[in-house]
């Protein structure tokens, strides 16, 4: 496949799906199949795109007839083939739940083109190679998420979107200052551009300023601590096919941003930045538990879990070895599934149950023998045991964290990984083991189920053989350290930059 088109399509595909569903607005089962065959495309064309990066090469294309640095880029290496493939499996898996979850208010208010528009957004983000662009991006992934939040109009979904739009505008406006002052101090925005330039040390005071308003608003965006306020406050009140894209992905832009322009344009080794990050990798982790600890709603419960496991990421990339930003890389893989699955598995929980709350549900495992297996899976995977895919995450975490000594954190990403067990033990307990506490409804048809089971053979895979994402994660690390190839493909030798320019 041509390669500018291979760049293009993922957003484009999800973007015109959004279109077609806005054109569609009346019929509801065309903007469903829309939405499902858009999501299959999308999956499609990101593992084509997985398979063309896997082997080192980085796909770059330019809009326009503008040379670089000018031109707005996408570029693909490792880490962004894989975000962008994980989207595509998560987005289908959610768009098949949603043909049962999602209630008429929320489908005639505007779901399918709204949860379009995220995916364009989310995978624009991962593919831009440019600061603005992924200012850019992230507004879409903004506006396309406020819109699905308060989708069904009560009022506990308009408080929790207030809050969640507050929230991240303050975020936005963060970003929208470090690229002011990165653009002042460097005069580009082209992000291998950002690297050479800032990296000459020319930059001054204006440079260091605007990496540190960067990483707050990414910190923000990631749902770091103390930045993380408005994810608990709003995650619980949407659909649950709302809430598990949300969990899967939105956050883990985020770190996928810190992860880019902290190893790319301002590598943490050696700066400041890194062991305050270490400091707010370790802080995340243990709010984030202590919070799921003391909820009952599992919805609540699993919404501290994303703070808590997004300090594992973070913890990853501050440490800031080839084996820790792998660890990060793989941990960023398998928690998309693993949490997004353990929402839409919480979505069948409730419809069967009767209720979020696990202090009212009960009886499940021996009710819905097939449903505990299936919570079983992701809920054991978080928790990090063998042979799941968390097993391994956790494994090179702390693996990266002994070989440079950090025994502090070791030890706290050790005890975090205990109380996650104590919580998903919690539901386990409450919600399956002990006798029903209630009516129980039984309505539960294959669009819930199939993602489900789908999302947990993913996690049962990688579990059971991990050595190729593993060492997917490994060289996609090596790419991140040395980006003399990212760079290089996004700019060319002057005389091959002119030349391309006159094309």
């Amino acid at each position: 496949m041509n390669v500018d088109l291979l760049l293009t399509l993922p957003v484009l595909i999800p973007l015109t799906a959004s279109a077609l569903c806005v054109a569609a607005w009346g019929a509801m089962r065309l903007q469903v199949a829309i939405t499902v065959i858009s999501s299959a495309a999308l999956l499609v064309v990101s593992l084509i795109l997985l398979m063309a990066v896997a082997h080192g090469a980085v796909l770059v294309t330019r809009f326009g007839d503008w040379a670089a640095p000018f031109a707005i880029a996408f570029a693909a290496d490792r880490l962004a083939g894989a975000m962008v493939a994980v989207t595509g499996v998560l987005g289908l898996a959610v768009a098949i739940y949603a043909m049962a979850d999602v209630r008429r208010i929320a489908a005639i208010s505007g779901f399918y083109p709204l949860y379009n528009g995220l995916l364009s957004g989310v995978t624009g983000a991962f593919l831009t190679a440019d600061l603005f662009n992924l200012y850019v991006w992230f507004e879409v992934m903004l506006i396309a998420s406020f819109g699905l939040l308060v989708l069904n109009k009560t009022r506990d979904q308009l408080d929790a979107g207030m809050k969640y739009l507050a929230l991240n505008i303050l975020g936005t406006l963060l970003f929208l200052a470090g690229i002011a002052l990165a653009y002042n101090a460097a005069g580009t925005l082209n992000l291998a551009d950002l690297a050479v330039t800032l990296q000459s040390g020319e930059q001054g005071a204006v440079g260091d300023i605007a990496a540190w308003l960067l990483l707050l608003a990414f910190l923000m965006k990631a749902g770091a601590f103390p930045l993380f306020a408005w994810l608990p406050a709003s995650y619980h009140t949407g659909s649950i096919a709302v809430t598990a894209i949300f969990a899967g992905l939105l956050t883990k832009v985020g770190v996928y941003a810190i992860i880019r322009i902290y190893t790319l344009v301002v590598p943490l080794e050696g700066t400041l930045l890194q062991p305050i990050l270490l400091v707010v990798a370790g802080l995340t982790m243990v709010t984030g538990v202590f919070g799921a600890a003391v909820q009952w709603d599992v919805r609540r419960i699993l919404s501290f879990h994303i703070i808590s496991q997004i300090g594992y990421m973070l913890l990853g990339l501050a440490l800031y070895t080839p084996y820790a930003i792998a660890a990060a890389v793989f941990y960023v893989v398998h928690h998309i599934i693993v949490k997004a699955n353990l929402f839409l598995v919480a979505g069948v929980m409730a419809r069967e149950g009767g209720s979020y709350d696990v202090r009212e549900n009960g009886g499940l495992a021996l009710m819905t023998p097939f449903l505990a297996v299936l919570f079983l899976v992701p809920a054991l995977s978080l928790g990090g045991i063998p042979p799941l895919s968390g097993f391994w995450a956790k494994l090179m975490i702390i693996d990266a964290g002994l070989e440079v000594e950090a025994w502090i954190l070791t030890g706290v990403a050790l005890a975090v990984g205990l109380l996650t067990l104590f919580s998903m033990g919690k539901i386990w307990a409450y919600a399956f083991w002990r006798a029903p506490a209630g009516a129980v409804r039984r309505t539960v048809g294959w669009q819930r189920m199939v993602p489900i089971a789908g999302l947990a053979a993913v996690t049962v895979a990688i579990g059971l053989n991990a050595e190729p994402l593993v060492a997917f994660s490994l060289a996609a690390a090596e790419q991140l350290i040395e980006p003399t190839d990212y760079i290089a493909a996004l700019l060319p030798p002057e005389g091959a930059a002119v030349a391309e320019a006159d094309q």
